[in-house]
């Protein structure tokens, strides 16, 4: 069923100024209440919504609205959904992938930018915002001769602004930490969170991996270089309290698997993880997976740890978004762990894959395994 809006467009289509008036008063895609309208307006052979919604089909054709080059394609969302697409227009049988002219609203993340779709309920956080009244952390590169690795590795650290000499803080070590500084704007929300006392001062060491996909799989180089080689180096530089609630490991998809591999590895160093959207793959049926041989190494990881599960941390806090094809695997890892002793609190959103739903998660996070001195938050 059409919309309203949308019908009005197609009446619209060849008075121009009328269009015109109904474009700019509308936001595109078209949203009322659970029906979304997706819409594109241009000559071409086919347009398809590109999206990456699990359970979904990922490519669907838009509808050309009678003797009108109007395309469109309505679908049911839930409530507080946040949506990245694209849209493919083909001309002279080639097919290009662009960004929804009519929606200005974009997400970016290291392939490029996708369009945003957001249906009633979602809000974007406030405190991703820079704050001029926040003080602003230090960033410093701290370089590691690694015997792990082979090589010298740098790693940018954030020195917040209420360290102290005379006062011990945690560490938390920051998978992908490039792509979390750039993606998710998270220096800026640290300032935020720290200056607003709802989570403790900290030092956050940002880490990337020449070779992601191999350090990240359950890689004992990765695990060591993190436990005997990063923690001795930064305890050197800083302040850090020497103990396991004072050290955490964090990373989303495969810097999840990092984060919990590395700690799994050296159980009870660890004593706090924070894993996004961790890419869990098992099998519970032999050995092969369905998610190719990149996976490999994690499969028979995963595998390992549920044959024989086992407190590795203390505190687990697990973010993922429904429609992601790894929440079946999240669900099914977060009673596991919390069998074993751990504290363990999975948080779902109605969300994807993507760096915006790992942001909008960080303050949950952060402030339930490092909490500030503010009890209660008003807003």
């Amino acid at each position: 069923m059409k919309s309203t809006k949308l019908e009005a467009l197609i009446q619209a289509w060849n008075k121009p100024d009328e269009m015109r008036r109904l474009v700019e008063g509308s936001q595109f895609p078209l949203v009322d209440g659970s029906s979304v309208s997706f819409v594109y307006m241009g000559g071409a052979e086919r347009v398809l919504l590109r999206h990456w919604v699990y359970g979904l089909e990922t490519s669907t054709d838009l509808i050309r609205a009678e003797n009108t080059d109007l395309w469109y394609l309505t679908l049911e969302f839930p409530p507080a959904s946040r949506v990245e697409y694209k849209l493919e227009v083909i001309r002279s049988g080639r097919g290009d992938w662009i960004e929804d002219p009519l929606n200005p609203r974009r997400a970016h993340d290291p392939f490029g930018a996708n369009s945003v779709l957001t249906t009633g309920g979602y809000e974007e956080p406030r405190w991703i915002h820079h704050d001029p009244v926040a003080r602003p952390g230090q960033m410093n590169w701290v370089p590691i001769d690694s015997a792990a690795f082979g090589s010298k590795r740098s790693v940018q650290v954030y020195e917040p602004a209420r360290l102290r000499l005379g006062k011990p803080v945690p560490l938390v070590v920051v998978h992908d930490g490039s792509d979390y500084l750039r993606f998710t704007g998270m220096r800026t929300i640290l300032d935020n969170l720290i200056h607003r006392q709802e989570i403790e001062s900290a030092v956050y060491a940002f880490i990337d991996s020449p070779d992601r996909l191999r350090e990240y799989a359950d890689s004992e180089a990765h695990a060591a270089f993190l436990t005997t080689e990063l923690w001795p180096t930064l305890a050197e530089h800083y302040p850090l309290i020497d103990q396991p609630y004072g050290r955490c490991l964090m990373g989303a998809s495969f810097g999840g698997v990092a984060s919990f591999s590395a700690a799994a590895r050296h159980p009870g160093f660890w004593g706090k993880l924070l894993l996004q959207s961790g890419s869990f793959a098992f099998t519970d049926i032999g050995s092969r997976n369905r998610r190719g041989p990149l996976f490999d190494r994690v499969v028979a990881f995963v595998n390992r740890y549920r044959d024989e599960p086992s407190a590795v941390s203390q505190r687990v806090f697990m973010s993922c978004g429904v429609f992601e094809s790894l929440i079946y695997e999240n669900r099914s890892l977060a009673p596991m762990l919390a069998s074993t002793g751990m504290q363990v609190r999975l948080v779902e959103a109605r969300d994807g894959h993507n760096w915006h739903n790992w942001r909008d998660r960080l303050r949950e996070g952060l402030s339930w395994l490092f909490p500030g001195g503010l009890l209660f938050v008003y807003e």
